[in-house]
């Protein structure tokens, strides 16, 4: 489907129609079909899928199809947007609004969960700029580069269901974030997560009692949330480096009182978010990145990934591996990012794009589509009525 001339897929329509050519449709059911005997235990499916353009349409599709025939299954997907892109074509923009509009509502609505996933600062038609890392210097015009960050929080995300030594699955995690309508979820991510070697998990995790030390990698302009309905937190790669506690001294918080990392990671995770159903998973093994992973980090990481308190006095060596703190949430930023999307695809007047419509979307489907992404945002504002004036500010 990418031979050619990539521009042939710039709209949602056209995708859709792709998906629709008898011969496309049996190739792609070939393959499924193929796959899945292969399996000896199909927890269900992951799929990735871009927002911005007419590939939307291919991944509703798809799902559309998985959910037909696999309605037993989980089907995760995580819809991905360019950490930058080309503000000076207009149209260009607003094709990228209206796909990712059509492409959140169809998506979520044939997924068991669904994650907007990406660097980009926000969905809107303004630019913002792209999520920036303490401990990395990466290149946003690059791939490469942003492609490699969320690889990372992707493989840590997704760890809880897909190990061996997992009691959890695919469908046991979309069913725990997905509840009361609520199948769009935000992604957050430490890469790397600010450890210390020879510090404790509590020691480390007393540092940010406030705010957890991660980035929001769903692309929203509001970047700090105080509360949250469900989450999955997975912390990753410090267990060896870190004891709980030293032997010998009294507890110095209740951090240090848990017998266990994951009860200290629950804990942290409950103080924070004390209203949230949060489940917490913590794995000895990090986030491998040799070659040929970015050797874009800070000069202040050890070669495991670690915080150095000064940069070294000889030439760094490459990192190998770092740890990673990521999370799925389900919260109230998520409304402030389908509210935000669905008022600026309202600000370019749809009507008059008849281009996009000539793809094969019809303009009341398309109208019938704005409504259902307002009622999604709406499934996250209960007892948070108080967003409200901000997201109208944040519009203006």
């Amino acid at each position: 489907m990418h031979d050619g001339d990539c521009g042939c897929l710039e709209a949602f329509g056209q995708g859709e129609s792709l998906l629709q050519d008898p011969g496309c449709i049996e190739e792609v059911e070939d393959r499924l079909h193929f796959y899945v005997e292969e399996c000896d235990y199909l927890q269900g499916f992951q799929v990735l899928c871009d927002l911005h353009n007419g590939f939307s349409g291919v991944g509703a599709k798809v799902t559309e199809l998985l959910c037909d025939e696999y309605s037993g299954k989980g089907i995760l997907t995580w819809g991905l947007t360019p950490a930058t892109s080309d503000v000076g074509d207009y149209q260009k923009s607003c094709y990228r609004l209206m796909n990712t509009a059509l492409g959140i509502v169809r998506l979520s609505s044939h997924s068991s969960l669904f994650c907007p996933l990406s660097l980009r600062g926000s969905l809107g038609i303004k630019p913002q700029p792209p999520v920036a890392f303490p401990y990395i210097n990466y290149d946003a015009s690059l791939n490469y580069h942003s492609s490699a960050i969320l690889a990372a929080a992707l493989d840590t995300l997704t760890a809880p269901y897909r190990l061996a030594s997992s009691q959890g699955s695919m469908m046991h995690l979309a069913e725990t974030l997905n509840f009361s309508g609520r199948k769009v979820v935000a992604a957050w991510a430490s890469i790397p997560f600010p450890a210390r070697r020879g510090y404790s998990l509590p020691d480390t995790l007393r540092s940010y009692q406030r705010d957890a030390p991660w980035q929001l990698l769903s692309p929203c302009r509001k970047q700090k949330v105080s509360c949250c309905f469900a989450q999955s937190v997975v912390l990753r790669g410090v267990c060896k480096e870190s004891p709980i506690s030293r032997p010998g001294e009294p507890p110095a918080s209740p951090l240090h009182a848990c017998e266990s990392a994951e009860e200290v990671l629950q804990r942290y995770v409950h103080t924070l978010f004390p209203g949230a159903f949060s489940t917490a998973h913590v794995l000895e093994q990090p986030c491998d990145t040799l070659p040929p992973y970015p050797q874009f980090f800070s000069p202040l990481l050890t070669r495991q990934g670690f915080l150095l308190d000064k940069p070294p006095s000889y030439s760094p060596t490459a990192v190998e591996s770092i740890p990673v703190l990521a999370a799925l949430q389900s919260s109230p930023v998520l409304r402030t990012l389908l509210r935000g999307l669905y008022k600026d695809v309202q600000k370019l007047n749809p009507g008059r794009r008849a281009s996009f419509f000539a793809a094969g979307v019809e303009q009341e489907e398309f109208r019938e589509a704005l409504e259902e992404l307002r009622t999604l945002a709406q499934c996250y504002e209960a007892g948070f009525e108080a967003d409200e004036s901000e997201d109208e500010a944040d519009s203006d």
